[in-house]
């Protein structure tokens, strides 16, 4: 699983040792993060020049009327951990890392954070302490292993010193990042409760599709068995094969336990919405899902779409059946070994 680690530079006072620190730390784990595929963000809160709080609303509220707190909320959210470079002024931590915190509420939500600090007597330790108790707040998780690098011993013309046990540190602080983001991925999934205990929907990110091919191929193993065929599309599909239809189609997964468990895709053709790839995992079938991954991708339709349509292999009993169930009916058109079903539907509030 790909993450995104936003690494912010905290200090924007002129002169400042932060971008240094930063340009540090991204060099010292620039080989492990390629191996876990992080892809690191520096957001320099000197160059992003958020104002002192501005907003009107409170941030829990998540309506901003400023487009630099709507550019600073799109980059924060699409973070999936954090890693915060910081000096320490008189025993805490910079303003300008308080200000740009309580911009925010929701997008810091269970997210990791490390800290790399820098200082004389206390290498910077007492901000982060301070940040610490302000993090918890926001529901973000830090994590254990921390960077500190005292001036006079780790800093030199302006550079962080060449110390392979100050390198080995911080990468110890990228591991426990990753390996906590990826235990807390479940919790940052923003979708819909489903009938499944512990399970949501939401859209199928790019970096889900190797998850997507897996569990379709498991899916459809029945259908090749009931329709006697192994011409069938998500049997032998690759992941650049659905990264391919995934540009012209909406796909929703289903998440339990950090699990893919199933999955729907719909489109717009014509007047008609399309669905498709309708598919629950084998052990997870019997539990209502599938009925509940139809109706859901029928109330993602436009409005003005009042005709569904679907079609599922000539043998396909069970499906067939369900489908009529769902006020479908068979119609002609359909390709050799497979049904084509369509329903009629007047209106239908979209789900959320």
């Amino acid at each position: 699983m790909s993450l995104n680690l936003m690494a912010i530079v905290a200090s924007t006072r002129p002169g400042r040792l932060g971008p240094a620190v930063a340009d540090w730390f991204v060099d010292a784990v620039r080989e492990q993060a390629q191996q876990l595929e992080i892809t690191i963000d520096i957001a320099d809160l000197a160059e992003i020049g958020l104002p002192l709080l501005d907003e009107p609303e409170h941030a829990s509220a998540g309506h901003y009327v400023h487009e630099h707190t709507r550019a600073w909320s799109r980059r924060v959210a699409a973070a999936d951990a954090f890693v915060v470079i910081t000096p320490e002024y008189n025993y805490g931590m910079p303003a300008s890392f308080k200000n740009a915190i309580d911009y925010l509420y929701a997008e810091w939500a269970w997210k990791p954070v490390g800290f790399v600090s820098y200082g004389n007597t206390a290498a910077g330790t007492r901000a982060v302490q301070m940040a610490k108790q302000v993090v918890t707040t926001l529901r973000m998780m830090p994590v254990g292993a921390t960077v500190a690098l005292r001036l006079s011993e780790h800093v030199a013309e302006g550079a962080v010193r060449v110390d392979p046990a100050l390198r080995t540190t911080a990468n110890a602080v990228l591991a426990e990042l990753a390996r906590v983001a990826d235990a807390l991925a479940e919790l940052r999934i923003e979708g819909v409760d489903t009938p499944v205990a512990g399970a949501r929907v939401a859209p199928v990110r790019e970096d889900e599709f190797g998850e997507l091919l897996v569990l379709q191929r498991c899916c459809w193993v029945q259908e090749a068995v009931a329709n006697d065929t192994l011409d069938i599309p998500p049997l032998y599909e690759t992941v650049e094969d659905i990264a391919a239809w995934a540009k012209e189609w909406q796909t929703w997964g289903v998440r339990r336990h950090g699990r893919l468990i199933g999955a729907v895709r719909a489109r717009v053709s014509g007047s008609i919405w399309e669905i498709g790839r309708l598919m629950v995992a084998p052990d997870q079938a019997g539990h209502g899902l599938g009925r509940w991954l139809l109706a859901y991708a029928e109330g993602q339709a436009p409005e003005d779409m009042h005709t569904f349509a679907l079609f599922t292999g000539a043998r396909s009993d069970r499906n067939i059946t369900m489908y009529q169930r769902a006020g479908y009916r068979l119609t002609d058109g359909a390709s050799p070994g497979t049904v084509h079903l369509v329903k009629e539907h007047e209106h239908h509030p979209a789900s959320s």
